[in-house]
């Protein structure tokens, strides 16, 4: 079946026959399903739902009756007791346990947010208990060029503090798209997270040789694939929102996202706030030296920091 069957269904008749075609329901019912489990979890879940409405429906009439509508406060208890009625059967039906759901979902939003009024966990650097040759300079400058080639493309030369880094760089795009000043992305990654496999394995060779797990895990080419991967997705995602400008949060699925592709590496321990901050003064920086046509950027790894110098 094409998707030009979809486009040209013409009547409400043959879409509802094509939608059917693509039902999945009928091979879901043909797994061993217990179909009085799935009645019993469904009851719960239907309540839930329709509680959630209820309490929807009491604020809709407290935003139009204001004050005439006095037992508000009560009937937003009395919703709100169901709704935990009903999540509690529901977690019972599914065999979880929600003291551990609710621990779980607490840590899970620290990561995301920064807790107001605790104290952040103190901020290491990954590499400080090795020699100073294997750790990423704690404070440096780079400073990015653009050239125009003979053939009306642009390329993007990288040194730091005065020394060549890395390859030149094109946007390897149809559309000249300015992706060419990636790297002040990994630039970021490094002051704001104090990680970047690129940084240290490509542009400025500070691999931690003298330990064998951390030169294949965390300083190898599949970590610095995932630097790279990091990079890329973000940029589909800063693409469609202006290049994040005027933009303070990050979408959650982003973020979670980024938390999956760096699962099992050091930088998975830190927050995902910490990561929104990385990417936003990323996204600062880059949009600076995109409009300059280049610039000299001041990275700071102890005051995690990234500017633009004047």
């Amino acid at each position: 079946m094409s998707s030009g069957d979809f486009a040209d269904f013409g009547t409400l008749a043959k879409y509802q026959e094509l939608a059917k075609a693509t039902d999945q329901m009928d091979s879901a019912l043909r797994q061993e399903i217990d179909p009085e489990l799935a009645l019993k979890r469904l009851v719960p879940l239907l309540g839930m739902a329709g509680e959630v409405g209820s309490l929807l429906v009491e604020y809709k009439k407290y935003l139009r009756d204001g004050n005439a509508h006095p037992l508000f406060p009560d009937h937003v208890a009395e919703e709100l007791g169901d709704i935990l009625w009903y999540l509690a059967n529901t977690a019972t039906n599914f065999d979880q346990n929600l003291t551990e759901i609710a621990a779980q979902n607490l840590e899970k939003t620290r990561r995301r947010w920064s807790a107001k009024g605790e104290p952040e966990e103190s901020y290491v650097l990954f590499d400080e208990e090795r020699p100073t040759s294997e750790q990423l300079p704690r404070q440096f400058r780079a400073q990015i060029s653009q050239v125009k080639d003979a053939d009306g493309f642009f390329h993007v030369e990288v040194t730091i503090d005065g020394e060549n880094a890395g390859d030149h760089l094109r946007d390897n795009a149809r559309d000249q798209d300015a992706y060419r000043f990636h790297d002040v992305f990994h630039l970021a990654h490094a002051a704001m997270l104090g990680w970047s496999p690129v940084l240290r394995g490509k542009l400025l060779h500070r691999k931690r040789k003298s330990d064998d797990a951390l030169m294949e895990v965390e300083d190898g080419g599949r970590a610095i694939v995932i630097d790279e991967a990091v990079v890329a997705y973000v940029w589909g995602y800063a693409r469609t929102h202006n290049f994040l400008e005027d933009v303070t949060t990050i979408d959650y699925t982003v973020l979670k996202t980024i938390d999956q592709l760096t699962n099992g590496l050091e930088v998975s321990r830190r927050p995902l706030y910490q990561w929104e901050e990385a990417i936003l003064s990323g996204y600062r920086v880059f949009r600076i030296v995109r409009d300059a046509g280049g610039g000299t950027i001041d990275v700071d790894l102890i005051n995690r920091q990234i500017e633009v110098a004047p």
